[in-house]
Protein backbone atom coordinates (compact mmCIF):
# COMPACT_ATOMS: atom_id res chain seq x y z
CA UNK A 1 0.00 0.00 0.00
CA UNK A 2 2.84 2.38 0.80
CA UNK A 3 4.34 1.89 -2.69
CA UNK A 4 0.99 2.59 -4.35
CA UNK A 5 0.59 5.71 -2.21
CA UNK A 6 4.03 6.96 -3.22
CA UNK A 7 3.25 6.44 -6.92
CA UNK A 8 -0.07 8.28 -6.60
CA UNK A 9 1.59 11.12 -4.73
CA UNK A 10 4.30 11.39 -7.40
CA UNK A 11 1.67 11.55 -10.11
CA UNK A 12 -0.21 14.31 -8.28
CA UNK A 13 3.03 16.23 -7.87
CA UNK A 14 3.54 16.38 -11.64
CA UNK A 15 -0.14 16.84 -12.48
CA UNK A 16 0.11 20.61 -12.85
CA UNK A 17 -1.09 22.92 -15.59
CA UNK A 18 1.79 23.63 -18.00
CA UNK A 19 0.11 26.69 -19.44
CA UNK A 20 -0.35 28.33 -16.02
CA UNK A 21 3.28 27.51 -15.23
CA UNK A 22 4.38 29.25 -18.45
CA UNK A 23 2.33 32.32 -17.50
CA UNK A 24 3.95 32.42 -14.05
CA UNK A 25 7.42 32.11 -15.61
CA UNK A 26 6.67 34.92 -18.08
CA UNK A 27 5.46 37.24 -15.30
CA UNK A 28 8.35 36.34 -13.00
CA UNK A 29 11.02 36.88 -15.66
CA UNK A 30 9.39 40.13 -16.77
CA UNK A 31 9.78 41.45 -13.22
CA UNK A 32 13.34 40.12 -12.93
CA UNK A 33 14.56 41.48 -16.27
CA UNK A 34 12.88 44.82 -15.55
CA UNK A 35 14.76 45.12 -12.25
CA UNK A 36 18.00 44.26 -14.05
CA UNK A 37 17.54 47.25 -16.36
CA UNK A 38 15.93 45.88 -19.51
CA UNK A 39 14.04 49.13 -20.15
CA UNK A 40 16.89 51.53 -19.37
CA UNK A 41 17.51 52.10 -23.10
CA UNK A 42 14.73 52.62 -25.69
CA UNK A 43 16.83 51.12 -28.50
CA UNK A 44 17.81 47.95 -26.64
CA UNK A 45 21.42 49.04 -26.32
CA UNK A 46 21.92 47.88 -22.74
CA UNK A 47 23.79 44.68 -21.94
CA UNK A 48 20.68 43.16 -20.34
CA UNK A 49 18.52 43.83 -23.39
CA UNK A 50 21.22 42.58 -25.77
CA UNK A 51 21.45 39.29 -23.91
CA UNK A 52 17.67 38.73 -23.74
CA UNK A 53 15.97 40.28 -26.78
CA UNK A 54 16.13 38.69 -30.22
CA UNK A 55 18.21 41.06 -32.35
CA UNK A 56 19.03 39.83 -35.87
CA UNK A 57 22.36 41.67 -35.76
CA UNK A 58 23.31 39.76 -32.61
CA UNK A 59 22.37 36.45 -34.24
CA UNK A 60 24.36 36.99 -37.43
CA UNK A 61 27.35 38.78 -35.86
CA UNK A 62 27.67 37.65 -32.25
CA UNK A 63 25.85 34.27 -32.51
CA UNK A 64 23.57 34.94 -29.54
CA UNK A 65 21.45 31.91 -30.38
CA UNK A 66 20.05 31.59 -26.84
CA UNK A 67 18.06 34.78 -27.43
CA UNK A 68 15.69 32.76 -29.63
CA UNK A 69 14.51 31.29 -26.32
CA UNK A 70 15.01 34.13 -23.83
CA UNK A 71 13.13 36.63 -26.02
CA UNK A 72 10.02 34.44 -25.75
CA UNK A 73 9.91 35.11 -22.00
CA UNK A 74 10.35 38.90 -22.03
CA UNK A 75 7.85 41.62 -22.97
CA UNK A 76 8.13 45.23 -24.05
CA UNK A 77 5.93 46.58 -21.27
CA UNK A 78 3.13 45.78 -18.86
CA UNK A 79 0.37 46.13 -21.49
CA UNK A 80 2.28 43.82 -23.85
CA UNK A 81 2.66 41.29 -21.05
CA UNK A 82 -1.01 41.56 -19.99
CA UNK A 83 -2.42 41.05 -23.50
CA UNK A 84 -0.22 38.03 -24.18
CA UNK A 85 -0.82 36.37 -20.81
CA UNK A 86 -4.58 37.02 -21.03
CA UNK A 87 -4.59 35.35 -24.47
CA UNK A 88 -2.52 32.44 -23.17
CA UNK A 89 -4.86 31.92 -20.24
CA UNK A 90 -7.72 30.95 -22.54
CA UNK A 91 -6.02 29.63 -25.68
CA UNK A 92 -3.23 27.77 -23.90
CA UNK A 93 -5.50 25.98 -21.45
CA UNK A 94 -7.71 24.76 -24.29
CA UNK A 95 -4.81 23.58 -26.44
CA UNK A 96 -3.19 21.81 -23.49
CA UNK A 97 -6.41 19.89 -22.84
CA UNK A 98 -6.67 18.94 -26.51
CA UNK A 99 -3.13 17.75 -27.23
CA UNK A 100 -1.84 16.93 -23.73
CA UNK A 101 0.92 18.38 -21.57
CA UNK A 102 3.99 16.95 -23.32
CA UNK A 103 2.82 17.86 -26.81
CA UNK A 104 1.73 21.28 -25.58
CA UNK A 105 5.06 22.36 -24.10
CA UNK A 106 6.99 21.05 -27.13
CA UNK A 107 4.61 22.70 -29.59
CA UNK A 108 4.57 25.99 -27.67
CA UNK A 109 8.36 26.27 -27.61
CA UNK A 110 8.76 25.18 -31.24
CA UNK A 111 6.17 27.76 -32.34
CA UNK A 112 8.08 30.50 -30.53
CA UNK A 113 11.42 29.36 -31.97
CA UNK A 114 10.07 29.12 -35.51
CA UNK A 115 8.54 32.58 -35.12
CA UNK A 116 11.95 33.94 -34.08
CA UNK A 117 13.74 32.23 -36.96
CA UNK A 118 11.35 33.70 -39.54
CA UNK A 119 11.73 37.13 -37.91
CA UNK A 120 15.51 36.95 -38.25
CA UNK A 121 15.42 35.60 -41.82
CA UNK A 122 13.07 38.34 -43.03
CA UNK A 123 15.12 41.01 -41.25
CA UNK A 124 18.16 40.00 -43.32
CA UNK A 125 16.46 41.68 -46.30
CA UNK A 126 15.73 44.81 -44.25
CA UNK A 127 18.76 45.14 -41.93
CA UNK A 128 18.62 47.55 -39.00
CA UNK A 129 20.65 47.78 -35.80
CA UNK A 130 17.66 48.84 -33.70
CA UNK A 131 15.28 46.04 -34.70
CA UNK A 132 14.58 43.48 -31.99
CA UNK A 133 11.79 41.17 -30.87
CA UNK A 134 10.45 40.09 -27.49
CA UNK A 135 7.26 38.42 -26.35
CA UNK A 136 5.24 35.24 -26.37
CA UNK A 137 3.00 36.30 -29.25
CA UNK A 138 4.84 34.16 -31.82
CA UNK A 139 4.10 31.05 -29.75
CA UNK A 140 0.55 32.26 -29.07
CA UNK A 141 -0.11 32.58 -32.80
CA UNK A 142 1.06 28.99 -33.06
CA UNK A 143 -1.80 28.08 -30.71
CA UNK A 144 -4.17 30.17 -32.82
CA UNK A 145 -3.08 28.45 -36.04
CA UNK A 146 -3.55 25.03 -34.46
CA UNK A 147 -7.05 25.86 -33.19
CA UNK A 148 -8.00 27.28 -36.58
CA UNK A 149 -7.40 23.84 -38.10
CA UNK A 150 -8.69 21.62 -35.28
CA UNK A 151 -11.60 23.79 -34.07
CA UNK A 152 -12.46 26.09 -37.01
CA UNK A 153 -15.96 26.86 -35.70
CA UNK A 154 -14.87 27.64 -32.14
CA UNK A 155 -16.47 30.99 -31.17
CA UNK A 156 -13.91 33.46 -29.81
CA UNK A 157 -13.91 37.12 -28.81
CA UNK A 158 -11.38 39.10 -30.80
CA UNK A 159 -9.80 42.14 -29.17
CA UNK A 160 -12.61 44.57 -28.27
CA UNK A 161 -15.34 43.19 -30.55
CA UNK A 162 -18.31 42.27 -28.29
CA UNK A 163 -19.64 39.42 -30.45
CA UNK A 164 -18.05 35.96 -30.86
CA UNK A 165 -16.39 35.14 -34.18
CA UNK A 166 -15.54 31.69 -35.48
CA UNK A 167 -11.87 30.84 -35.17
CA UNK A 168 -11.46 30.21 -38.90
CA UNK A 169 -12.32 33.88 -39.49
CA UNK A 170 -10.87 35.39 -36.33
CA UNK A 171 -7.38 33.91 -36.75
CA UNK A 172 -6.47 35.49 -40.13
CA UNK A 173 -8.35 38.65 -39.13
CA UNK A 174 -6.10 39.06 -36.07
CA UNK A 175 -2.99 38.81 -38.25
CA UNK A 176 -4.38 41.35 -40.71
CA UNK A 177 -5.54 43.84 -38.04
CA UNK A 178 -2.16 43.77 -36.26
CA UNK A 179 -0.41 44.26 -39.60
CA UNK A 180 -2.59 47.29 -40.39
CA UNK A 181 -2.06 48.74 -36.92
CA UNK A 182 1.71 48.46 -37.30
CA UNK A 183 1.68 50.10 -40.75
CA UNK A 184 -0.93 52.83 -40.30
CA UNK A 185 -0.05 53.65 -36.71
CA UNK A 186 3.70 53.14 -37.08
CA UNK A 187 3.60 50.75 -34.10
CA UNK A 188 6.44 48.23 -33.64
CA UNK A 189 4.63 44.90 -34.01
CA UNK A 190 6.41 41.61 -34.72
CA UNK A 191 4.27 40.69 -37.71
CA UNK A 192 6.75 38.26 -39.23
CA UNK A 193 7.13 36.50 -35.87
CA UNK A 194 3.33 36.24 -35.60
CA UNK A 195 3.19 34.80 -39.09
CA UNK A 196 5.94 32.29 -38.30
CA UNK A 197 4.13 30.94 -35.25
CA UNK A 198 0.84 30.88 -37.14
CA UNK A 199 2.34 28.88 -40.02
CA UNK A 200 3.80 26.27 -37.65
CA UNK A 201 0.41 26.03 -35.91
CA UNK A 202 -1.29 25.33 -39.24
CA UNK A 203 1.30 22.71 -40.17
CA UNK A 204 0.98 20.88 -36.86
CA UNK A 205 -2.80 21.15 -37.01
CA UNK A 206 -2.98 19.51 -40.44
CA UNK A 207 -0.51 16.85 -39.26
CA UNK A 208 -2.75 15.95 -36.30
CA UNK A 209 -5.84 16.10 -38.49
CA UNK A 210 -4.31 13.59 -40.91
CA UNK A 211 -2.91 11.27 -38.21
CA UNK A 212 -5.96 11.29 -35.91
CA UNK A 213 -8.84 11.64 -38.37
CA UNK A 214 -11.65 10.40 -36.13
CA UNK A 215 -10.51 12.27 -33.02
CA UNK A 216 -10.00 15.59 -34.80
CA UNK A 217 -13.31 15.18 -36.65
CA UNK A 218 -15.09 14.67 -33.34
CA UNK A 219 -13.22 17.62 -31.85
CA UNK A 220 -14.30 19.89 -34.69
CA UNK A 221 -17.93 18.90 -34.20
CA UNK A 222 -17.67 19.31 -30.43
CA UNK A 223 -16.71 22.99 -30.76
CA UNK A 224 -19.11 23.77 -33.62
Amino acid sequence: MSEVYRIQKRRKLFNFNINILLIIINVGLFILFSLLGFFSSPNCETTVCNYIALKPSNITTNFYFWTFLTSMFMHAGFFHLFVNMFSMLFLGNLVEKIIGKKRFISFYLLSGLFAGILFVLVSLFFPSENVYAVGASGAIFGLIGLLMVLTPNLPVYMMFIPIPIKMKYAAPAMLLILWLISILGDVPVGNTAHLGGFILGLIYGFYLKKKYKNKTKYLSKLFS
